[in-house]
């Protein structure tokens, strides 16, 4: 499978590679220059052309040379420095001028080695100053060995002028391969520069990617996953996020994500709708991308969530029908009113018949239960924002019950199971209070329909990964049908007659503007439990 490049930062403030390469190569070259010129000194054929005039200190010269170049393999050629390779560069101008001065000095040819050791000084030593001074150096050597043979007589003062063209020919490389070696460094910078920027670059990318909301994946044209990002797998695996990997079949993800993306490719047709991932998913919408610069035919997938754009409607609705509610609450209240007192009025009458009592009791009971609904989308139009407090969980919880089942006045059975008693949850008290009295309502009802009992359980328990505190009230109800529970907090849907559907609407909308989410998941014993997750805060 192929994978994207992944490029990697540049070292800065450490020796060129390069140039480490460069002085491997030349150490390498010295070594062996050594030993060719011990061979000479052996091999009967040449043994005339070296060490003429004291073969024994020519010997010696070459081998101290060979065996400088040990250390120098082993060791400095790993920590390359400006003082090192001087050293090396000034050692090679005395053996050579030595080994020369031993085979006869400009008659031998040695000293045309020179110009090498020059021209790997200019490449290697960025300072100019001192890659000239070695040349001067060579030169000066390279003069004053040959006025030492014409004053012994070895050579004649016409020696000199061959070892001046030499000079100057030494003088003339090093110039040349220093400015050479000079653009070459300052090309090598630049590109060492745009490699660092390119890499600051893609990891700038790769943190922007990984931290939208919007979740990105990279299919090829075999349909696999080569590259997804954070909000990709939360969205489209949010019960185990980090268990799928990249590089799976994009139907491993999502079976419907992966039906649009074949219908788009194949019609190059696309047209959005929304779907969830999996039951206890939010809906999310996707749209695909050819990869313009990809010769694969590999495509972007995006992949939104799309519960803001509904709840963004479902909030101008609701805000609509606040406005109109509050328009019209006066004119319904006082009719409301009128019925309800006139009601009361036929109750107390004594010449009141069963059946007429009947009918009263209907017409109060539905007088209040408009008043409840009216009441409810008033409180929606007009809710003020929290006040958040830092709570002690088990404390809250455990005195919130004692209340509740003071209040509730009938036998009723609630556990409390919280074994973190440290634990600190920012909540406005308040609206918790209704969140939970709403939630403990709906839970002692569906147990008494189910079970002829009410009984509920309020459990607390901790997502380690997520750090999410997690508060579950669980009751013995039949549970909602899996058809009915994406309408689960929609407003005025209700599965009882007596209810009027907004109970559930208002306790998620104050889990959400208290930073907390509310919903519904069935435990594995198939009992119905309501979940509060909400970040802790230890104490």
């Amino acid at each position: 499978m192929n994978q994207p490049a992944i490029l990697t930062k540049p070292a800065t403030g450490a020796p060129s590679q390069q140039n480490l390469a460069l002085f491997r190569i030349y150490i390498g070259y010295r070594s062996l220059l050594s030993v060719l010129l011990l061979i000479m000194l052996i091999s009967p054929n040449t043994r005339q052309l070296v060490g003429s005039l004291n073969p024994a200190l020519y010997a010696i010269v070459a081998l101290i040379h060979l065996s400088t170049s040990i250390p120098l393999a082993g060791f400095f050629s790993r920590r390359l420095n400006q003082r090192v390779m001087l050293a090396v560069f000034i050692l090679d101008i005395i053996a050579i001028t030595l080994l020369a001065d031993f085979s006869g000095g400009i008659a031998s040819g040695l000293p045309v080695l020179l110009v090498i050791t020059v021209a790997a000084s200019a490449v290697l030593i960025s300072n100019r100053t001192l890659a000239t001074l070695i040349a001067a150096l060579s030169v000066l050597a390279l003069l004053i060995d040959t006025a030492w043979l014409t004053f012994k007589g070895e050579l004649d003062i016409n020696a000199m002028f061959p070892a001046g063209i030499i000079g100057a020919l030494i003088f003339f490389v090093s110039l040349m391969v220093q400015a050479v070696a000079q653009r070459l460094g300052r090309a090598e910078e630049l590109a060492r520069n745009r490699a660092s920027d390119l890499y600051d670059l893609q990891r700038l990318n790769e943190q922007i990617v990984q931290h939208m909301e919007t979740g990105i994946l990279l299919v090829d044209e075999r349909g696999i996953v080569r590259v997804m990002n954070k909000s990709a797998s939360s969205l489209l695996v949010p019960e185990r996020p980090m268990v799928l990997e990249q590089g799976r079949q994009l139907a491993d993800y999502c079976d419907e994500l992966a039906i649009q993306f074949e219908r788009w490719r194949n019609t190059g047709l696309h047209r959005a709708q929304p779907f969830n991932p999996s039951r206890e998913s939010s809906p999310v919408i996707a749209h695909f991308r050819d990869l313009q610069s990809s010769n694969h035919g590999e495509a972007l997938v995006f992949v939104e969530d799309y519960s803001p754009v509904t709840q963004y409607a479902q909030s101008l609705k609701l805000t609509s029908l606040g406005r109109l509610t509050a328009s019209i609450a006066h004119e319904i209240r006082n009719p409301l009113g009128a019925i309800s007192h006139a009601a009361q009025l036929m109750q107390e009458s004594p010449d009141l018949s069963s059946a007429d009592q009947r009918l009263a009791d209907i017409v109060q009971h539905h007088c209040e239960r408009v008043n409840e609904i009216v009441e409810s989308v008033m409180q929606i139009s007009r809710r003020a924002p929290p006040k958040p407090e830092y709570l002690a969980l088990e404390e809250w919880i455990t005195e919130f019950v004692r209340e509740y089942l003071k209040i509730l006045n009938r036998p009723a059975d609630i556990t409390v199971d919280c074994q973190y008693k440290d634990m600190l949850i920012e909540f406005d008290p308040e609206n918790l209070r209704r969140v939970l009295g709403n939630l403990l309502d709906n839970a002692l009802r569906h147990s008494k329909l189910a079970t002829g009992k009410e009984s509920a359980r309020v459990e607390v328990e901790v997502d380690f990964i997520n750090h999410l505190c997690i508060i579950k009230i669980i009751d013995s109800g039949a549970g909602v049908p899996a058809a009915d529970q994406a309408k689960l907090f929609e407003p005025f849907f209700t599965t009882v007659t007596e209810g009027s559907g907004m109970g559930l609407y208002l306790c998620k909308e104050l889990c959400e503007i208290n930073n907390a989410n509310l919903n519904y998941r069935p435990t594995p014993k198939g009992e119905s439990c309501f979940r509060i997750s909400l970040s802790q805060r230890a104490r």
